[in-house]
This record gives structure tokens, C-alpha cells and sequence, in this order.
């Protein structure tokens, strides 16, 4: 058998040839293959085949590039199957694709993603990713099957500086808003209501318009699983149910059923085509004298939290979607795992997005210098980025905050207009944050306060 193995031009920057030109060819190719004879031909120098893995494995290299003016990116991550590698500082890669494998992908903090086919008779290009800072609208089951306030929201998309929504594609009560197949969400009511009853269509219409489109997933606190599976549930000191301030039921964060049912849902949210999966309420309840499997120490939560993420990272790998996590923003400035299993090294380990809760409204004790959050946005953002990035070191690419489009509920219950969101953008891009995402629970969103397109 003769096998030829290149690399196609197929790439999401674009280029001139046609798949059925490459199909075409490929089969031409597949005609001449003889039975025993394997011979590798190398194109451009860009294809590799080496024997340490075996007769069928392949090491190919390559350069990831930026799509602005083509210059190298360094840590990208590129992908082939279920293997993970990163780009030297020239953009370079080197990475061992198992057998069967037809496409390498890659993706890197502050750009898109992008993929070149393995096609035979092709040297395999630069993979070219599209620069981007996702600026976002939050919408909510009820938002996403909204037509009244989905096409509101891509008004604004349209006419302003915005560029991303973040949908739910598990809500804050477990619903989720289309028919899932998951055996699961239908077996515990979490189908119950469809708010959008072709997703793989809705995505598709979003995608031709160019938007960044994040899946955010609400994790642990899921009152329809507590209440199907009792076993699962959080616990009172007493052994009842555990049941928040809004009377809502959590699982257990330590039980691995709980972890599972979430990654499914991931899993196929990144199969749609959402580009990042953003995992929200990735925490224990911040509740005293609850119970859960594990005893309730800052070790057992740290683990179960940053175990969780890792679990979904590797889930996610074939995928070559990007993993972001919601925290409370003052994991920034507090040593500890503020009771609720978050800490920055912890949860920044395993995804490519730290996206911090930076409401205001939310920092009831304030921050160093500044006790009136909400007479201070400018610097509650920018400060507890700023905070972020010293204690890790991390790029500010690898943040993108939550930033608070409500009125305030805890100081002086101002209405949240232009001067306050506008703040807000202008601390996180001074801080050079990987773009940010507006949170209003209502899906109630103006222009206030957003720049022109």
C-alpha cells in the first residue's frame, strides 16, 4: 500500500482552493495504493512522519501565524485527535497526530481558532488565527428564545463596539433551552421548557454574522439534579436538603456523577460550534455548616473544584474549544479559597480564560483605598485585575471580566448608566484585558455607556 500524506490549504483564514478539489484529488491518490508497500512523501519540508510511534503515526509541524500581519504567536495550543501541544516563540509546533486523524487545530489567549485538513498532496500551511477581544452580552434561556430581546441584543451588536454573546446552555435553575440529547436533562425535567428548539440553526445564523459565541454552563448549582437525585444534594448540618437564598438546591461539587452530567452538556454545546465553553457557579455554595461527601476543608475544595476543570479540559481537548471559568472577584485579593473552593492558581491551571465577577455592586466590603464601590468602578475593575495579574503573573489576555449592567442593589441602588458601564470598559482595556462581557439578569441592554463599531 503507497501512502501519500499531506496537507491541505483548508483554513478558517481562507484560502483559494475548493474541498472538492481536494476530495477530488485525495481519491486520485487513493487509487494508487498497493497492498504492502508503505512510502512517505514529505511536502515543503512542513510534513513529518516519524517511526517512534509506530507504522501509522504521524509527527507533523507547522507555525501558527496572527491574521493582522502574519507575525508568529507563542503558546498557541494546537491540537490533532486528543493530543495537545504549544508553539515555540517562533510560532512553531511539533506534534504527534494518532492514526485516523485528518485535521490539526489550534487556537491561542487573545485570538480565534482555526484548523488545516490533513489532504494528500498539500505542504501544510501556516494555521492563521483571526485577532479578537470578545465583547459581550449575557442572554438567558428565556433571552436566547427571546426574538424580541435576541434581536435587541444583535441590534446592538450591529451598531456597537459589542462582538460576543454568552448564552445558557444551562441556566441558573438546570433548565437548558433546546432539545438536548442527553439521557439525563430529560430524565430530570431539565427539557422541560424549549426556548429554542433548533440550536444547531440559531448557531449557524449567529456564526454568518461574525460573532463570538460563548456556551456558559451553570455547574454545581442545579436545583432539578439535587431534586431528582437526592443522593447527589448538598446537605444541611441537620441532613435535609441544602437550599440557597434564592431556594434553590445545589450537588454535591465533590461527587463525580455531578461532574459527569456536566461534561456531557459541555461536550455538546462544543459540538454545536460555540467557540468557548465558560463554566459558571464552578464552586462550592458559599454557606457555613452545610455537608457534602468529602469532609468541608480548603484542600477537599480547591482539589474538587480545579479537578473538575481539569476533567473538562481533557473532554474538551478534541473539540479545540476554549475553557473559561466565572469567579468571584475577590478571589483576587483574598489568600484563601474564600470558603468556596476558588483560588486563581487553582482554577487558572486549567482553563484559558479567568472571567472575574467584577461587579460593584458585588464588593460589599470594597477594596483597599476605595470602601464605595459603586462611586468606583473605574478602580474595582481595574485594581482587582491588576491584583490578578501580580499574584499569578499571568498575561491580561488571560482575563476577561464580568462587568454589571444593573442597578445597584447593595449602597445607594443607583441605576448603572453611561458614565458607570463606561468606566467600567474603560478600566478593563486600560488594564489590556482580553475584551469583557455585560451582565444584566433581565437581558435589558442599551447602548449606554458602548463605543462604535
Amino acid at each position: 500500500m503507497t501512502l501519500f500524506v499531506h496537507t491541505s490549504a483548508v483554513s478558517n483564514a481562507g484560502y483559494a482552493r475548493t474541498w472538492a478539489q481536494l476530495a477530488d484529488q485525495g481519491r486520485r491518490a487513493t487509487t494508487r495504493m498497493t497492498a504492502h508497500n508503505i512510502t512517505t512523501r514529505i511536502a515543503c519540508g512542513c510534513l513529518v512522519l516519524l517511526s517512534s510511534l509506530g507504522a501509522h503515526a504521524t509527527t507533523l509541524s507547522g507555525r501558527i501565524v496572527s491574521a493582522a500581519d502574519h507575525t508568529p504567536i507563542a503558546d498557541a495550543i494546537v491540537i490533532a485527535g486528543n493530543t495537545e501541544a504549544r508553539t515555540d516563540a517562533d510560532g512553531r509546533y511539533r506534534i504527534e497526530a494518532p492514526e485516523g486523524v485528518a485535521r490539526v487545530n489550534a487556537r491561542a489567549v487573545g485570538f480565534g481558532r482555526a484548523s488545516t485538513d490533513i489532504i494528500e498532496g498539500y505542504a501544510l500551511p501556516d494555521i492563521v488565527l483571526p485577532p479578537i477581544r470578545p465583547r459581550g452580552l449575557y442572554l438567558s434561556v428565556y433571552g436566547i428564545g427571546s426574538t424580541v430581546l435576541r434581536n435587541r441584543a444583535l441590534a446592538l451588536l450591529d451598531s456597537t463596539e459589542l462582538n460576543a454573546l454568552v448564552i445558557d446552555v444551562k441556566g441558573d435553575r438546570g433548565l437548558m433551552p433546546y432539545p438536548s440529547t442527553i439521557p439525563l436533562a430529560r430524565q430530570i425535567g431539565a427539557l422541560k421548557v424549549t426556548t429554542v428548539r433548533d440550536m444547531p440553526a440559531l448557531i449557524r445564523s449567529l456564526k454568518a454574522r461574525d460573532i463570538y459565541l460563548i456556551a456558559r454552563i451553570v455547574v454545581f448549582k442545579d436545583d432539578l439534579l439535587a431534586a431528582a437525585r437526592p443522593d447527589l444534594a448538598v446537605r444541611t448540618a441537620g441532613g435535609g436538603t441544602y437550599v440557597d437564598r434564592e431556594q434553590l438546591r445545589w450537588v454535591d461539587p465533590a461527587r463525580r456523577e455531578a461532574w459527569d452530567y456536566n461534561l456531557q452538556i459541555a461536550e455538546e454545546a462544543a459540538a454545536l460550534g460555540f467557540d468557548e465553553i465558560q463554566f459558571d457557579y464552578v464552586r462550592f455554595p458559599d454557606q457555613r455548616g452545610i455537608r457534602f461527601s468529602l469532609a468541608n476543608t480548603e484542600a477537599n475544595r480547591v482539589n474538587n473544584i480545579s479537578g473538575f476543570l481539569a476533567a473538562a479540559r481533557e473532554r474538551l481537548r478534541p473539540y479545540n474549544v476554549f475553557v473559561a471559568a466565572d469567579v468571584f472577584g475577590y478571589i483576587a485579593w483574598n489568600a484563601n479559597d474564600s470558603d468556596i473552593g476558588q483560588t486563581l492558581a487553582g482554577t487558572l491551571a486549567h482553563v484559558d480564560y479567568l472571567s472575574p465577577m467584577l461587579y460593584p455592586s458585588g464588593f460589599r466590603f470594597g477594596i483597599p483605598g476605595y470602601r464605595n464601590p459603586v462611586a468606583n468602578s473605574y478602580h474595582i475593575v481595574n485594581l482587582t485585575l491588576q491584583r490578578a495579574a501580580e499574584r499569578t503573573g499571568i498575561s491580561p489576555l488571560r482575563l476577561r471580566p464580568w462587568l454589571q449592567a444593573f442597578r445597584d442593589y447593595a449602597f445607594d441602588h443607583r441605576t448603572f448608566g453611561p458614565p458607570e458601564i463606561r468606566a467600567q470598559i474603560k478600566a478593563s482595556a486600560d488594564f489590556g484585558s482580553d475584551g469583557w462581557m455585560l451582565w444584566n439578569p433581565r437581558n435589558f441592554y442599551s447602548d449606554a455607556g458602548l463605543g462604535p463599531p
